[in-house]
């Protein structure tokens, strides 16, 4: 496995473990479909939340939110009508998250949390 998905998959766990403890509760990750993947589907009580995990060693190449354009939130958008239809739900109140991971190998990585991002 290449270091940047070992990074990757490193910062989903930290991701999944600190919405757990925020009350968050995980039902999927790494879903796919032919327009693409959803990082983290959980539930916040009723609301169907997309997280969107972005992992960074340091800031040297921009802080992990500059990733997430209107593009990539219009792909989560509809990446989260597709996972409804595939489980045969409606479209339940929704909200797309962005978790930033920084994670230097030096200490304990630091999460920041964006909630209902686009």
């Amino acid at each position: 496995m290449r270091a940047k998905d070992v990074l990757g998959r490193r910062g989903e766990d930290i991701a999944a473990g600190y919405l757990q403890a925020q009350g968050l509760r995980i039902v999927e990750r790494n879903w796919r479909c032919p327009e693409g993947e959803i990082d983290i589907i959980a539930f916040d009580g009723d609301a169907l939340v997309i997280a969107e995990v972005k992992t960074r060693k340091s800031l040297a190449y921009g802080h992990p939110f500059e990733a997430v354009g209107a593009d990539k939130l219009a792909r989560l958008h509809r990446l989260a009508a597709a996972w409804c239809r595939v489980r045969g739900m409606g479209m339940p109140p929704r909200r797309v998250d962005v978790i930033a991971v920084l994670d230097d190998g030096t200490g304990e990585p630091a999460v920041e949390h964006l909630k209902g991002v686009g």
